[in-house]
């Protein structure tokens, strides 16, 4: 049985946590006690008199420190603890019900609902949910592009992200369009100190207004425009604002979507006439413009909770908050590189298939024709 040695100041201060950490179970805090006290150099006895526990206590965690330190404290030997109150098979049964059932007229279980079908308490089924991290209350969305040139594009996007070229301007160009003048039915209540701020949940529509927009992806900057309607001419008198905002003939990379405007005729002539504009297409049905997440700080930092008593206001306020931004400009950094993103749909491929076996990408079905 080797002897106790003293406590290092990385081990005193483990214990010393542990012991003040409210998630440490108290068998687990009551042996750092013992430790720390042997450590201090009181006797068995006088530790298991201030703990109101049998000396034999102390000897028997004096003796397993001095054995096993810090790593002994957690461990339980077989047969001690709580029992667990159902078996392995009842856990099991819950796990499958709520992966593989659902409730007669409903979409998902609750902890209530699936209690009462497996005739144990809700707090089990959210113990079992908790240690199995299932969460049947919430879901995420997701849209997997059948675009046939996904791959060309989002190598052609993805490359002018983490490798932009020389002695060029990259833009991502996007319309956020019908965006509504919303005016609340009732004056809400401002914010204070334990309430916070209120409006009412129905408004009156007092007109829309598109608004256009070109995040530079090197510096963050956004240059946009509202316009009235969404038509390749409002189209074609942005572009030509972006002609002014950049002057010269230096090239400017547009990333863009395929929505009809930005392939009308006339933006190809007009294009033709511009070599220095370059576009870039994003795959259909896809995530890859920058642009949309500068959109949803536009929409929840100055659009989501405003009052807007016209269409005018409307634009003041969007006018405002690209002022505020591009004074202290922010870029948005890309990280994902083609070959992470391709494994990740690879994956999301295979599940689709896994579960509806039909369900393939459209250039393998034209394959199996």
């Amino acid at each position: 049985m080797p002897a106790f040695s003293a406590l290092s100041p990385a081990e005193t201060q483990q214990l010393h946590e542990w012991v003040a950490a409210h998630g440490t179970p108290q068998q687990v805090a009551l042996r750092c006690q013992i430790v720390l006290g042997v450590a201090a150099g009181h006797s068995d006895g006088s530790i298991a008199e201030q703990l109101s526990i049998n000396r034999k206590t102390v000897m028997l965690w004096r003796n397993r420190f001095a054995e096993q330190r810090l790593d002994g404290l957690w461990e339980i030997a077989p047969g001690r603890g709580r029992k667990p109150t159902y078996d392995l098979q009842k856990v099991a049964a819950i796990v499958k019900a709520t992966l593989q059932s659902k409730p007669a007229g409903m979409t998902h279980w609750s902890c209530r609902t699936l209690a009462q079908a497996q005739g144990v308490s809700k707090s089990t089924i959210h113990n079992v949910w908790l240690a199995h991290n299932l969460k049947p209350h919430l879901s995420e969305t997701f849209k997997l592009s059948r675009d046939p040139r996904f791959l060309e594009k989002m190598t052609d996007v993805v490359g002018l992200y983490l490798n932009p070229p020389q002695q060029a301007i990259v833009l991502c160009v996007d319309e956020k369009s019908q965006i509504q003048a919303l005016n609340r039915t009732q004056p809400g209540l401002p914010l204070k100190k334990g309430r916070c701020g209120t409006m009412t949940h129905d408004y009156k529509r007092n007109g829309t207004t598109t608004l256009f927009a070109a995040l530079e992806t090197l510096q963050g900057r956004v240059i946009g425009q509202c316009f009235k309607r969404h038509r390749h001419q409002e189209f074609l008198r942005f572009l030509r604002t972006l002609d002014q905002e950049f002057p010269g003939d230096v090239p400017l990379h547009l990333i863009i979507d395929n929505y009809g405007t930005h392939k009308h005729a006339n933006v190809r002539s007009w294009l033709k006439r511009h070599q220095r504009f370059v576009l870039h297409f994003i795959p259909t049905s896809s995530w890859l413009n920058l642009v949309e997440r500068w959109f949803r700080e536009l929409h929840d930092k100055a659009i989501r909770r405003g009052v807007f008593h016209s269409v005018p206001d409307l634009k003041a306020a969007i006018d405002a908050f690209l002022s505020t931004w591009n004074r202290a400009p922010k870029p948005f950094v890309w990280t994902a590189t083609v070959e992470s993103i391709t494994e990740k749909l690879s994956r999301c491929r295979r599940t689709l298939e896994s579960i509806q076996p039909g369900c393939t990408s459209p250039r393998t079905r034209k394959r199996t024709k």
